[in-house]
């Protein structure tokens, strides 16, 4: 293969990644599987996979081990951005959809942007053209996430015609309420998670070791959800592990997602950029779209394909807002060669590691 064309085709891998791990989480629900249990499991795996290689990556470059001070920082990061991020946006995916989850998931930058504005790490020059885009990305959002909880529109007619089962006590969505609540709360899961982001461009500047940091904060996480497993459901037998859909979403969260995604997405945004691989995020709503309406008998209605077109175009808005405002930043070097940029580029970069641990 042509060397020019190998981030392309992985680009496309890993959105490809994404939608397996959409349908066949979804698919595990639909079997009863029970999210909370789910979530610790998936954590353990990530853990057992990361931890070791961290500790290897830690040894080989001599770092200073981590302070309890720090420690005690990412604790907090993955109880609000793991451990209640994933469990509310699982439980939410549990009783919407996996093409809404795509869909939403492309809030994802406007959300941290405006969280950093809020925290003072980003910057908005109302007359300039970036922050005009910018903000224009974040109202893109906001009208495609209601696009999608309150309007549905006619049914679409699906690529299977076979309806897939729901999962136990999941609403239906022409039960507007119950959707309208869930859908709602999956935004605010995405909330929870683009804060963790903004609160690793602190950490990461504290302790640079992205690996050590990530697989640190899974370990907690995973000690974290198996309190909330066991609060949650008291019935041993939910939590035995069968061959089924269930183990397979557990083991390609875990190994696929956690592992083979991460190093690609590594590899791609070196060789091209987090712009670059922030751009193919919209891939993955279509392919989720098709997929689990093939795979799932999920019906699919006008009002999520509106609303996450409404959601791409918030994506590509913000991120379009924050390469013009680097080039500018560019173009306006100091005499010393630095350039004059915001505390952090969290919201361009959030595509790119928003999914390590989803």
């Amino acid at each position: 293969m042509d060397a020019s064309k190998k981030p392309y085709t992985v680009a496309v891998i890993i959105q490809l990644i994404y939608t397996g791990m959409f349908v066949v989480s979804k698919a595990a629900f639909n079997q009863g599987m029970n999210t909370y249990v789910f979530i610790f499991y998936r954590q353990a795996a990530g853990s057992i996979l990361l931890l070791p290689l961290a500790l290897l990556h830690q040894r080989k470059n001599a770092q200073s081990a981590l302070s309890f001070t720090l420690l005690l920082k990412l604790f907090f990061c993955a109880l609000i951005g793991i451990t209640f991020s994933l469990n509310l946006y699982h439980v939410s995916l549990k009783f919407t959809s996996a093409t809404v989850a795509a869909a939403t998931d492309n809030s994802l930058p406007a959300v941290t942007f405006f969280l950093a504005l809020l925290l003072r790490m980003e910057v908005v020059h109302l007359k300039s053209p970036s922050g005009i885009a910018k903000l224009t990305g974040v109202a893109f959002c906001i009208a495609g996430v209601l696009t999608i909880a309150i309007y549905a529109g006619p049914l679409l007619n699906p690529l299977s015609h076979s309806h897939g089962q729901l999962a136990p006590g999941a609403p239906s969505r022409a039960q507007g309420g119950a959707w309208i609540k869930w859908t709602f709360l999956m935004v605010v899961a995405n909330a929870a998670w683009s804060l963790w982001i903004v609160l690793q461009a602190a950490l990461l500047r504290e302790y640079p070791n992205k690996l050590l940091v990530t697989a640190v904060q899974c370990v907690f996480s995973a000690l974290q959800s198996l309190l909330v497993a066991v609060a949650a459901e008291r019935d041993l037998s939910r939590w035995k592990l069968r061959l089924d859909v269930g183990l397979l979403a557990i083991a390609y969260s875990g190994l696929m997602v956690m592992g083979v995604a991460y190093y690609l997405q590594a590899w791609c945004v070196e060789m091209k950029g987090p712009v670059f691989l922030a751009a193919w995020t919209p891939m993955c709503f279509v392919f989720t779209t098709l997929c689990s309406s093939f795979f799932l008998g999920e019906t699919v209605r006008l009002g999520s394909i509106l609303g996450g077109i409404l959601l791409v175009g918030g994506l590509f808005s913000v991120l379009w807002g924050k390469s013009n405002e680097r080039e500018g930043e560019i173009g306006s070097m100091t005499p010393r060669g630095e350039m004059d940029t915001n505390k952090t580029d969290v919201a361009v970069c959030v595509s790119d590691i928003s999914k390590i641990n989803l």
